[in-house]
């Protein structure tokens, strides 16, 4: 996978760059305004963070499925790149003199210091024993000196994360976001609203159910004037298919639900009563990631009514560990589609990417 910033004086200049160089199949991971201070004068450009990774984009064609990479592909090359040679595992163990740089079976304490590694960045123990028998299979090609790139690279081939294709196809798609009250779900929406803008020249639509959060329906009509975005309020299920219609020519339209504890059974049935009126094509469950893991996974199985299809794990920025982001979503088997680090629209948030993840899992910082 390749990863690279383009920074120009205007944010159009920087996405041409992007495209011209990663063509159009590349992927925001973020963009932000810096300020250049080069030559005494104050001067703000604009930086667009872009990957571009051939295996990823042939998984986002498949409609729904999951990315999570095979671990004997990962695994072999991440020989190929340590050992600089096109050779199997069955290869290297059938060698009668290993090389010296490779360290025979790692000894019990080693593999005692990877599992207090894990345990301590929050990684429950049946993802810890997954780790554990996948470098055993290789702990003879594995020293000191690269134990820390297989044990990222086996972390990324257990994260499920799915693309959400932004491109115009001549088709639209009707995004919702569900939530408990206060994990970000409006902000995140406001982000993705101008990345597929003005990054992507999409049209956008956007419909807010939430008519009881004090505040809400302001924050999302000052974007929306601001962005010139068309928005609308639906007050009932009824209101949702007329604005629909109306947003027939649009490119996506992200709906705006609002927040309800796990717990109430009746009005989470209520903000279904809103979605099944209209064909929702995805449904992303917003969850906050400094939550205690067994409220994040008891609002993950009963918010289940919603149908969601992705999750949005919000306020990295504010989590200490993210080990129990692997945990959550190995236990209800749903792919991570974004990541969001802050307030800022649309600077702070990430499209989902297994190795990013799970780097950010291991060192403990969004990097």
């Amino acid at each position: 996978m390749q990863i690279k910033k383009f920074t120009s004086s205007t944010l159009k200049e920087a996405i041409a760059e992007m495209k011209q160089e990663f063509g159009v199949e590349a992927i925001v991971l973020g963009t932000k305004v810096i300020e250049d201070f080069s030559n005494g004068v104050e001067k703000k450009l604009f930086e667009i963070t872009a990957s571009l990774d051939e295996e990823v984009m042939v998984e986002a064609k498949k409609k729904e499925t999951p990315k999570t990479k095979s671990f004997e592909t990962e695994m072999k090359k991440l020989t190929d790149k340590i050992y600089g040679v096109q050779q199997s595992s069955e290869a290297f163990s059938k060698q009668k003199e290993p090389a010296k740089t490779i360290n025979i079976n790692l000894d019990r304490s080693q593999f005692d210091s990877i599992k207090q590694e894990l345990k301590d960045k929050d990684v429950s123990d049946k993802n810890i024993d997954k780790v554990i028998k996948m470098i055993s299979q290789y702990s003879h090609l594995v020293n000191e000196d690269n134990k820390e790139e297989y044990i990222l690279s086996i972390l990324a081939s257990i994260i499920p994360t799915s693309d959400f294709e932004l491109q115009k196809n001549g088709g639209q798609k009707v995004i919702s976001l569900v939530g408990p009250t206060g994990v970000g779900k409006t902000t995140c929406i406001a982000k993705l609203a101008v990345i597929s803008k003005i990054l992507h020249n999409l049209d956008i639509g956007l419909i807010s159910i939430d008519t009881y959060r004090l505040g809400a329906l302001d924050q999302l009509k000052i974007f929306s004037e601001i962005s010139n975005i068309d928005f609308m309020v639906a007050y009932e299920p009824k209101d949702v298919v007329k604005f629909m219609k109306k947003f027939k020519n649009k490119d996506i339209v992200f709906i705006d639900t609002v927040g309800r504890s796990q717990n109430n059974t009746k009005l989470l049935k209520s903000i279904n009563e809103f979605l099944k009126v209209t064909k929702v094509d995805e449904t992303y469950l917003v969850l906050n990631s400094t939550s205690d893991y067994k409220i994040m996974l008891d609002v993950a199985k009963k918010f289940k009514v919603l149908n969601y299809n992705g999750i949005v794990f919000s306020k990295l920025d504010e989590a200490v560990t993210y080990g129990n982001l692997l945990n959550l979503v190995d236990e209800i088997k749903v792919p991570i589609k974004y990541l969001t680090n802050g307030q800022v629209i649309p600077d702070d948030i990430i499209a989902a990417d297994s190795e990013f993840i799970a780097n950010m899992i291991y060192t403990g910082k969004i990097n």
